[in-house]
């Protein structure tokens, strides 16, 4: 027994040795490893929404180093707006973004320095006018590309270029909702007069002021598909700003998630007012339209909703 063990061990020890050569690693050259890049780049598109002000606008960007340690000596980085990406990363995304209008922002600088020992550069800014002359249009979403041009290290390609998204903003709270002691509604795609009960359902209980009350799309005997619209008679022209939303109260499915509009001065002609985006949630959602425009109606169209065909809407205010 006692020969049998130590056999055992002799074997066990040479198949351990035998296998320690199947786990060495090559070597692994650091240089490849070492580059530069933008942080923010990590996020790309990385959305920003300005105020509408007569001070600057600032959006911070800058490089920073990754590798094993810290730089050795100073690494420069040369920056510049890539207009030539802005047709593959539309035609990539399904956008059909605009670059942001060169006389509206300035660059801080276009290099930078990681110093020896650091691990960026200094914060460097984009300063963009929203307000007064040569200021970016309001309410439209532009794009920046911003790149790395030139370093004295590697660049991470594929960290290489921050796409900026940017849009300029009203403050919400300077346009309160309007009043909608005339308003009516002017027509519908549908509603569900009966299925549910006396007091929703139907579209005029988007104007009744109570949350707990809503429209539905007709579900009982057929159910209608999207999209869905109401059309709203304001009573008078207005300038409209934007709309505010509140969706049905404790239902998950249903709830609009996105929203064409289109704005009338007579219910013939119709203007496309923006598409509007909505969150999955019960609280009151204010949306600017992608601009101010004069009408006494509107036309909500629902074109999909979240996790349904069918949708409902407790109430709907214009400002």
């Amino acid at each position: 027994m006692y020969i049998k063990n130590i056999i055992l061990l002799l074997c066990t020890a040479a198949c351990l040795y035998s296998c320690k050569d199947e786990y060495d690693l090559p070597d692994q050259p650091l240089d490849q490893y070492i580059k530069v890049y933008m942080p923010l780049a990590v996020n790309n598109p990385v959305r920003k929404t300005l105020s509408v002000a007569d001070t600057l606008q600032h959006i911070t960007y800058g490089a920073c180093y990754g590798g094993q340690d810290y730089p050795e000596s100073d690494i420069n980085i040369r920056f510049k707006v890539n207009a030539a990406l802005i047709d593959s990363f539309n035609n990539a995304n399904s956008t059909s973004y605009e670059i942001l209008p060169s006389d509206s922002y300035t660059l801080s600088s276009m290099e930078g320095i990681i110093s020896k020992g650091q691990l960026s550069t200094s914060p460097l800014s984009i300063n963009i006018r929203t307000k007064g002359a040569n200021a970016m249009p309001a309410l439209k979403n532009f794009i920046l590309p911003l790149a790395i041009e030139q370093s004295s290290i590697t660049v991470n390609e594929t960290l290489r270029t921050t796409f900026f998204i940017i849009k300029a903003q009203p403050d919400l709270a300077n346009y309160p909702d309007y009043d909608r002691a005339l308003w009516t509604i002017a027509g519908f795609s549908s509603e569900e007069a009966n299925g549910e009960g006396p007091n929703n359902g139907r579209a005029v209980f988007t104007l009744d002021g109570d949350a707990g009350t809503f429209w539905h799309s007709q579900w009982q005997g057929t159910s209608a598909a999207a999209p869905h619209f109401i059309t709203y008679d304001m009573g008078e022209q207005k300038e409209v700003h934007g709309l505010s939303f509140i969706a049905r109260q404790g239902s998950g499915s249903g709830k609009p998630s996105n929203v064409s509009v289109e704005v009338s001065t007579d219910n013939v002609t119709w203007e496309a007012a923006g598409n509007l985006e909505l969150q999955n949630t019960q609280d009151k959602q204010r949306l600017f339209l992608a601009g101010f425009k004069q009408a006494r109606y509107i036309k909500v169209t629902i074109t999909a909703s979240f996790s349904a065909s069918y949708s409902h809407l407790a109430e709907l205010y214009a400002f």
